[in-house]
């Protein structure tokens, strides 16, 4: 007499069965396009940015005059 107390096929079979529908089914929706619509892009942006003026730079602080070598 067979022992049948551990047979594992009918869930494997079940298992591999499913992964092979889902399979399908994620194929038949990428290849149909995806069942959604692209969203329609503007066909043109404007964009508006108001900056303030930038604060006046100060004058540098002038270097003092070289002295001027005397000749030898």
């Amino acid at each position: 007499m067979a022992d049948d107390s551990s047979s594992s096929t009918p869930w494997l079979a079940f298992l591999i069965g499913g992964l092979i529908v889902a399979v399908a089914v994620i194929a038949f929706v990428v290849y149909s396009g995806g069942g959604m619509s692209k969203p329609q892009m503007p066909s043109s942006v404007e964009v508006d940015v108001n900056l303030p003026k930038a604060p006046p730079i100060p004058d540098a602080p002038q270097l003092p005059n070289a002295p001027i070598p005397t000749p030898k």
